[in-house]
């Protein structure tokens, strides 16, 4: 029987553990599936680093001429939240349903062989009853990103938290580098950046999370308040009736993420138009290698600064909601009319500099 369709089923729910690599997730995890098997819980972590492709998370070349660096993560991630949704509705599926999924179909049986075959004090009879959790260990530096855990935990009326590691960006890179495959130091940096914290006061859909500080080792206070958070969201599962203030949240997230999209895909192209400038450039005024390597990275840093700010604006705007009913090619034209003119003024000072 699919989750949420019958009232007498275990509840169910699904706890997002969000933060930069090396922020201390995996080791929470643990800690909590310890605590939940002495509470009769079924709980598995769900990490996504051992279920997608190591490939997809490295960074590589989109286009030689910006020398910008891409990720092939999103389809991975959406394949996780299916296997999820089909354990949901299928709990003893085969491992051949997942075959094409984008994952490591492996890694995926072990982590619900222990929901099928919970250990501790869970009566076997009695186990098809038992609270089920999920802890969903990945970085989640976007809200877009948690948003489609939270869209999966509505539609079969499962509970929903978050929990945010908090931990500076310096403590990370030094503990990433003690790991046996450390992330690049560069992709850390750029996803402190970026990264957006659950905000409970401007997402009413954030209201059920906390943040708690890792810099330094977990407090038995920092286990008891995940637990409580976890508790309360089982016993207040989503309801899969749609808030309008929620919605129009929702609605201006995603538009906001499509047009910050085809700006970023305008503006590498741009990037791409002043690199073939510099390096058209002939005789006496050809650019040096060392120059194009710098212009590379002015442009890209610029275009990174210039989309965040444009993110930020764009879910300020009350009135930006509706793709729909707006015209996004306008207002993309728009915000990347102000990029080019940065690229301009970048490319004019890197050819005199050079000069």
């Amino acid at each position: 029987m699919a989750a949420g369709e019958a009232g007498g089923r275990a509840p169910v729910c699904l706890c997002v553990l969000c933060g930069l690599p090396a922020a201390g997730k995996s080791s929470l995890g643990l800690t909590v599936l310890s605590t939940a098997a002495q509470l009769g819980w079924r709980a598995t972590v769900v990490p996504y680093d051992d279920l997608i492709p190591g490939q997809a998370f490295h960074p590589r070349l989109e286009e030689e001429e910006d020398g910008a660096m891409h990720t092939d993560w999103k389809s991975h991630r959406q394949a996780v939240l299916q296997c999820i949704e089909l354990f949901l509705k299928t709990p003893d599926m085969s491992a051949e349903l997942l075959s094409g999924r984008q994952i490591n179909t492996a890694a995926w049986e072990q982590c619900v062989r222990v929901l099928r075959q919970p250990e501790g004090p869970v009566d076997p009879s009695q186990a098809d009853r038992a609270p089920l959790l999920f802890l969903l260990d990945d970085n989640f530096y976007y809200q877009s990103m948690r948003y489609e855990v939270f869209q999966l935990a509505r539609k079969y009326s499962l509970g929903f938290c978050q929990v945010y590691l908090h931990c500076d960006v310096e403590s990370c890179i030094s503990r990433n580098q003690c790991r046996p495959e450390p992330v690049p130091t560069e992709v850390i940096l750029e996803m402190g950046k970026r990264l957006e914290p659950p905000n409970p006061q401007k997402n009413s859909w954030e209201t059920q999370s906390i943040s708690i500080d890792t810099t330094d080792n977990l407090s038995n206070l920092d286990i008891q308040r995940v637990t409580d958070l976890i508790s309360s969201a089982l016993r207040n599962p989503l309801s899969p009736v749609e808030d309008n203030t929620e919605q129009k949240e929702a609605d201006r997230l995603r538009c906001a993420t499509s047009v910050v999209h085809q700006a970023d895909q305008a503006c590498r192209r741009l990037i791409s138009e002043a690199m073939r400038t510099a390096r058209g450039q002939t005789g006496e005024n050809q650019v040096s290698s060392e120059h194009m390597r710098s212009l590379a990275s002015q442009l890209n840093e610029s275009k990174a600064t210039f989309l965040r700010s444009l993110r930020e604006q764009l879910l300020q705007d009350p009135s930006f909601s509706q793709e729909e009913n707006m015209d996004v090619e306008r207002v993309v034209k728009s915000a990347v009319d102000v990029f080019d003119h940065e690229k301009k003024e970048i490319l004019l000072k890197i050819i005199y500099d050079h000069n």
